[in-house]
C-alpha cells in the first residue's frame, strides 16, 4: 500500500506539473502575437496596394478595360469627326478632322504600375514623399500595367500613335521615364521623345493637362483618352465632390467610347476632393470617415 501511495503521488504531481506548463506556454504566445500585431500600426493604403498586387480581380479590369479600348479604335478611325477631347478643347482645337490619329495616355497607373512604391511605402509607415519617389523613379523598374503593351500593340497597328501625357516633372525625372517605358517595350513612333510630355514641360509647363492636350490636338487628331485619374480627362478636378460630378455629366456616354478609366484606389485628386469638404481637413482619416455613406 505505501508503494502504491507512493505511486499515485508522484502521478498527482506529473499532473500538476503538466497543468503548471499549458498556461506558462499560453502566456507566452499569447501576448506576443498580440505585441506583435499592435507593434504594425494600421496603414491608411494597405489594402489598396495588395489589392492591386495580389488579386486576380484588378488585372482583369485592367485588361478588360485596354481590351475594349482596343475594339473602340476602329469606329474612331472610321468617323472623321470623332474626338476625344472635352468639348471646349474641341471648339479651340478646330480643324483637326485631316489630322493623323492618336490617343493620349496618362502614365503612373494607366500605363505603368508603381504599386512596389506604394508597398515600400506602407512598410516604412510612411506615405508619399518626394524624396522616396524620385528614387523610385530614378530606378526606372516600373511594370507595365496588365493589358497595357497589348493595348500599345493595337493602336500601333492601326497607325494610330500613342502619346504619353503624365504629371511626373519634366525636370529630372524625364530620362529615366523614358528608359523605363523603353525597357517595357511602349513605342514611340516617328517623334520618337517629343511624345512624352511631362509636368513642366516647356511646351505646356502647367499641372492641369489641357495645355498640354492642346500641343497634341495641334498635330494628331486625338480618339481616345486613357488615365486613372479625373485630371486626365478635364482640368480644374481639385473641387468638390458635387462640383466633380457636374462636370462629367456631359460626358456619361463616352466612358468606354472615347474616354477608358483605370482602377486605382491608391491615390488620387478624389481624395483632395473629400478633403475639401472637410472643416478640418489637417485630419483625412477623421475627415474620409465624416462622408462615408451609411445608407
Amino acid at each position: 500500500m505505501p508503494l502504491l501511495r507512493n505511486a499515485l503521488a508522484v502521478l498527482g504531481l506529473a499532473l500538476l506539473g503538466g497543468c503548471a506548463v499549458a498556461p506558462e506556454r499560453a502566456a507566452t504566445t499569447i501576448p506576443d502575437a498580440a505585441v506583435a500585431t499592435a507593434a504594425t500600426p494600421a496603414h491608411d493604403n494597405l489594402n489598396a496596394t495588395l489589392w492591386m498586387q495580389a488579386s486576380v480581380e484588378y488585372s482583369a479590369v485592367t485588361v478588360q478595360v485596354f481590351r475594349q479600348a482596343c475594339a473602340a479604335l476602329d469606329a474612331a478611325l472610321a468617323d472623321q469627326r470623332w474626338s476625344a477631347l472635352p468639348l471646349d478643347e474641341q471648339r479651340q482645337a478646330g480643324g483637326f478632322e485631316s489630322l493623323p490619329p492618336a490617343v493620349i495616355a496618362d502614365l503612373d497607373e494607366t500605363l505603368v504600375d508603381n504599386s512596389p512604391y506604394q508597398a515600400r511605402r506602407v512598410a516604412a509607415g510612411g506615405g508619399f514623399d518626394a524624396d522616396s519617389w524620385r528614387a523610385w523613379v530614378e530606378e526606372a523598374r516600373a511594370r507595365a500595367v496588365p493589358g497595357a503593351l497589348e493595348f500599345a500593340r493595337c493602336a500601333q497597328q492601326r497607325g494610330v500613335t500613342l502619346v504619353y501625357v503624365s504629371n511626373r516633372k519634366h525636370e529630372g525625372e524625364r530620362a529615366a521615364t523614358i528608359a523605363n517605358l523603353e525597357t517595357l517595350g511602349f513605342p514611340f513612333g516617328d517623334d520618337g521623345h517629343e511624345l512624352v510630355l511631362l509636368r513642366g514641360d516647356h511646351r505646356a509647363p502647367g499641372r492641369d493637362k489641357g495645355a498640354r492636350r492642346a500641343w497634341v490636338a495641334q498635330r494628331y487628331r486625338v480618339l481616345q483618352l486613357l488615365g486613372d485619374n479625373l485630371g486626365d480627362f478635364l482640368d480644374k478636378v481639385d473641387a468638390t465632390p458635387a462640383a466633380r460630378v457636374a462636370m462629367t455629366a456631359p460626358y456619361q456616354g463616352w466612358w468606354g467610347e472615347r474616354w477608358f478609366m483605370l482602377p486605382n484606389p491608391s491615390y488620387g485628386s478624389w481624395e483632395d476632393a473629400l478633403s475639401a469638404e472637410c472643416a478640418t481637413p489637417h485630419d483625412r482619416a477623421a475627415c474620409k470617415r465624416a462622408q462615408l455613406r451609411l445608407q
